[in-house]
């Protein structure tokens, strides 16, 4: 199942600032539903941003993180206009992708 991302890229200056909204359900594996059965662990691993072919943030999580996490960060070298695409990959093999232009 694909996750669907939510990004918004802003020009300020020479500075662009990204922000992801990623729907996960990041399940750490020690939480138990009603029924007392153990919940299987279910969270992202690696999320990516990239603007073209440059990667301009990578990062490596675990089970730590909530659901639904919440993603801002900013970088240099973006022009109006250039896209930037945040991807994840999880413990699943699950993957996500959102995009947006920057403004």
């Amino acid at each position: 199942m694909a996750g669907k991302i939510r990004v918004r890229a802003s020009l300020n200056g020479d500075t662009c600032e990204v922000k992801a909204l990623m729907r996960h359900p990041m399940e750490t594996g020690m939480r138990k539903d009603a029924q007392g059965n153990k919940i299987p662990a279910h969270f992202i691993k690696e999320v990516m941003v990239k603007v073209g072919d440059r990667v301009v943030m990578q990062a490596n999580w675990g089970a730590a993180v909530s659901q639904n996490p919440f993603l801002g960060f900013e970088f240099h070298g973006a022009k109006a206009g250039d896209e930037v695409v945040v991807s994840y990959v999880d413990n699943k093999g699950e993957t996500g992708e959102g995009s947006a232009k920057v403004k």
